[in-house]
């Protein structure tokens, strides 16, 4: 009896240390990461003036648009950056306004908070690679330039005393003007390290603002960056300053919104194609397959009953089978247990390609079902109810009506 009840105690004790075990691993799977160097494009809410600020004062700026990292939502549009002013000089009749600012806080919607190092960086063509001729420079808005009320400028070092930024910034003060950037303005906000985001509901299809970061992706863009003469890099998938710059310069030649991302518009113009991006990658929710799968075991269920099939299997010994109705129940059945196994994949996994992937293989079962049906002697409501299931499935596969 004593070794029952240690046996028991033990099975417990194991059970309790895999559920703890199973935490952390499912709390990864379901994190992204916008890596460093990406670019955030934000509007400020208030007006920021060189006459006024102060080092230390925040201001606050909004998301424009949804950030999406592998098709998951991240950061929505809406969610606020906070910026803190780190260096203001106002215009006098010699020298033009100076603003240094950094970003240090992301709150989203639902007011979680997430610290972020930022710095400010442009979308202008000549002000980034300004910027980027020194990788250690202050990134400053100068008063009297630009399209936002200043010119965006690398000045000094970011070693340097700040007193250091008016003395590299020479001929850039000449206008003696403030900088005034009036509320609504963009503002490009680079990360300076990476951060660790939770992914917000379901997988979607990409958009423009998708963000790609898997290393296949990656490495996709840098061989056809290479081809085009952007790129002279390694063709290693990893998101590094080199391939930043060259997505950049590959952006602004088509047009494109000049990030450094590589982005939905980017991954288009590139020709780059997956699963995902023809419509065949996308994932149902958890409640979606949960539904599919409820469906798929209950069409089973009616097969079954069709065929006067009992409960354990017995076949009806006064009816004549064909093969074309065995094979349909054979075939349903596998159906309902890929769906089952595909339920617990989106609800568990964290891997947007192998998901996609599931879903791929999900709908090459129901065309199986789809062949078999047409040997077999099905009555209306088998038929109506996998119609059903079919208009679930176009969701992982728009092309499969």
């Amino acid at each position: 009896m004593r070794s029952s009840e240690t046996t028991a105690r033990a099975r417990g004790m194991w059970t309790l240390f895999l559920t703890l075990l199973a935490v952390p691993v499912l709390s990864a799977q379901s994190r992204l990461v916008l890596p460093e160097g990406s670019v955030i494009i934000v509007r400020t809410s208030n007006p920021l003036e060189s006459s006024t600020a102060k080092v230390g004062q925040t201001f606050e700026t909004v998301v424009a648009d949804t950030i999406r990292v592998e098709n998951y939502t991240v950061i929505p549009a809406g969610s606020r950056i906070r910026g803190v002013v780190t260096f203001a000089q106002a215009a006098d009749r010699q020298r033009s306004g100076v603003i240094e600012v950094n970003f240090d806080r992301l709150t989203l919607p639902d007011n979680k908070v997430y610290s972020l190092s930022g710095k400010l960086t442009s979308t202008d063509p000549a002000e980034r690679r300004q910027i980027e001729s020194d990788p250690n420079a202050r990134v400053v808005l100068v008063g009297g330039r630009g399209g936002v009320g200043a010119a965006i400028a690398g000045a000094g070092s970011d070693k340097s005393p700040a007193s250091g930024i008016l003395a590299a910034l020479g001929g850039l003060l000449s206008e003696a003007r403030d900088v005034r950037v009036p509320a609504g303005s963009p503002m490009a906000v680079q990360l300076e390290q990476g951060l660790v985001l939770s992914r917000r509901g379901t997988a979607r299809a990409p958009d423009a603002f998708t963000i790609y970061t898997a290393a296949d992706r990656i490495r996709a863009a840098q061989q056809q960056l290479a081809q085009q003469n952007y790129y002279r890099g390694a063709i290693n998938g990893q998101l590094d300053e080199a391939t930043q710059r060259a997505l950049f310069e590959f952006q602004i030649d088509k047009g494109i919104i000049a990030t450094g991302n590589l982005d939905g518009r980017t991954a288009q113009a590139l020709g780059l194609s997956s699963a995902a991006d023809s419509g065949e990658g996308m994932t149902l929710s958890p409640e979606e397959a949960s539904l599919l799968r409820r469906g798929a075991q209950a069409l089973v269920g009616r097969q079954r009953q069709d065929m006067a099939i009992s409960t354990t299997g017995r076949l009806d010994a006064r009816r004549a089978y064909s093969e074309g109705d065995v094979a349909l129940l054979f075939t349903l059945s596998a159906f309902a247990d890929n769906a089952s196994l595909y339920e617990q994949l989106v609800r568990v996994s964290g891997n947007v390609e192998g998901s996609g992937l599931a879903g791929k293989a999900l709908v090459g079962a129901a065309k199986r079902v789809d062949a078999a049906l047409q040997l077999a002697r099905t009555s209306p409501q088998i038929q109506n109810a996998w119609s059903s299931i079919r208009a679930q499935l176009a969701e992982l596969d728009p092309t499969y009506r």
